[in-house]
């Protein structure tokens, strides 16, 4: 497994929060996607949840290594929470078409936040190399 890029970032919530607040649906449905909203929305924390993954597609476009270029858009990019409350992303759009021509296979997410800030961290990977055999040597 070969790392092709990682990314970072850090926000802080009451922007997200005033964001939230100014620009109300316009805002989230920019940047989110319906299942993000859905999901931030029903934690007691809301605002440091939104905070979390905007800072999540930040360091995803980082670790793609194209920042907001290239027609790319907020909503292209989607976390989501696996089984065991681990974050997953999931790219779609022209995300997708620009992963797939950087041979990114898939990319790892971490998020952490509290009332102040939120972080995340993300590592873009390549596809697998297909195993190497290990040379053979000759007997004696």
């Amino acid at each position: 497994m070969e790392i092709l890029g990682i990314g970072t970032d850090i926000v802080e919530c009451p922007r997200i929060g005033k964001m939230i607040e100014q620009y109300g649906e316009l805002f989230l449905r920019r940047v989110y996607t319906a299942r993000e909203v859905r999901y931030c929305q029903a934690r007691k924390h809301a605002i440091e949840h939104f905070a979390g993954r905007w800072a999540a597609k930040e360091a995803i476009l980082k670790a793609m290594g194209t920042g907001w270029s290239r027609g790319i858009s907020w909503t292209d990019i989607e976390v989501r929470t696996g089984e065991s409350g681990q974050p997953r992303v999931m790219v779609g759009g022209i995300a997708k078409e620009v992963a797939r021509e950087r041979g990114i296979a898939d990319i790892l997410i971490s998020i952490s936040h509290c009332r102040t800030y939120a972080t995340a961290y993300a590592v873009a990977l390549a596809k697998k190399a297909p195993p190497t055999t290990p040379p053979t040597t000759a007997q004696d």
